[in-house]
C-alpha cells in the first residue's frame, strides 16, 4: 500500500548558517524519501547570524509559494513580549509553534511559558515540544509535567515528540492516557521521530512493543510522524519510513500516523 506522507518536525535553516538543513535541501530529501508535505520549524534565535533576520519572519520569506511546506513558529524566552511573538506567528499564517524546554532552558510549567500556551489556545495554534533526556536539567522538563500543560490549557493541542524517549516513555503515555477521553479528540499527540533506529537515537529509541503499546492504549488517531531533519538524513528517513511500513500494524493506522492525523489537526 502507498501512503501519501505528511511529516511533522523538520528543522531549517538559512543555508549560511547549516547548508544540509536548508529548505532546498528539506525538499531533496522529501523527494528522495517519497514524502508529499511537511511541517517546518524556524530556526532557534540562538542558531542564527545577526544578518539572518528575525527567525520567523525569514521562514515565512523562505515558505513563499512552495505549497509543500507549513511553518511553525518559534518563540524567543529571552524577550519579554511573549504574548507579541505569538500573535506575530499567527499572523505570518504558521500553523503552530516548535517549543524545546531543554535547549531554550524554560520550565514546562512555569509562569512564562504559561504565557505562551494561553495565548496559543486562543489562537488555535498547536504546539510541538521536544521531550526526553537533552543534556539540561530534567527538572524543567520532566514529562509527567506536560500534564500541567493539559490540565491548565484544556483546548490547547500540542505532541510529545519522541514520547518521552527511552527514559520516559511511560511518562509520556499516561500523560496522553490521562488527557484522553473515550469519544474526543486527541489533545496531547505522541511525535514519533527518531524512535526507530536504536543506534542513532538511543535515548529516544522506542522499541516496536513500545510502539504498539501506544496504539493500543491511545488507539491511532493519536500519533504523528516526525523526521527530525537534517539530524536526519535520507538513510535515517527513509529507514524510519521502511520500518514504520512494515511494522505488523493496520494499514489504515500507518495511513493515520504517515499523515492523516496531522491533516486532522492542522486542519488541512
Amino acid at each position: 500500500m502507498s501512503y501519501e506522507i505528511f511529516a511533522n518536525h523538520a528543522h531549517v535553516f538559512p543555508e549560511d548558517v547549516r547548508p544540509d538543513g536548508s529548505v532546498d535541501s528539506l525538499l531533496r530529501t522529501m523527494d528522495a524519501c517519497g514524502i508529499d508535505r511537511c511541517v517546518c520549524f524556524a530556526t532557534f534565535p540562538s542558531q542564527l547570524r545577526p544578518e539572518n533576520g528575525e527567525t520567523n519572519q525569514w521562514l515565512a520569506r523562505q515558505l513563499r509559494g512552495r505549497d509543500r511546506l507549513f511553518g511553525f513558529g518559534v518563540v524567543d524566552f529571552d524577550r519579554p513580549d511573549l504574548r507579541e511573538q505569538v500573535d506575530r506567528i499567527a499572523d505570518l499564517g504558521f500553523k503552530g509553534i516548535k517549543m524545546h524546554p531543554a535547549f531554550q532552558k524554560f520550565a514546562v510549567d512555569g509562569e512564562r511559558a504559561f504565557e505562551v500556551y494561553a495565548r496559543a489556545q486562543e489562537l488555535g495554534l498547536f504546539l510541538s515540544f521536544h521531550t526526553g533526556v537533552h543534556w539540561h536539567r530534567i527538572r524543567d522538563y520532566q514529562v509527567w509535567r506536560f500534564d500541567e500543560v493539559a490540565y491548565h490549557f484544556p483546548r490547547l493541542r500540542f505532541s510529545m515528540e519522541h514520547l518521552g524517549g527511552y527514559c520516559f516513555f511511560n511518562e509520556g503515555l499516561a500523560v496522553m492516557l490521562n488527557n484522553l477521553h473515550r469519544g474526543d479528540e486527541p489533545r496531547v499527540y505522541a511525535g514519533l521521530t527518531s524512535v526507530f533506529d536504536p543506534d542513532a537515537n538511543r535515548s529516544w529509541y522506542l522499541s516496536d512493543d513500545k510502539i504498539r503499546d501506544l496504539l493500543w492504549q491511545t488507539g491511532d488517531t493519536a500519533s504523528i510522524f516526525g523526521l527530525d531533519f537534517p539530524y536526519n538524513g535520507v538513510r535515517e528517513i527513509s529507514a524510519a519510513i521502511q520500518h514504520l511500513k512494515e511494522m505488523d500494524l493496520p494499514e489504515e493506522s500507518k495511513a493515520r500516523i504517515f499523515g492523516g492525523n496531522l491533516r486532522r489537526v492542522l486542519g488541512l
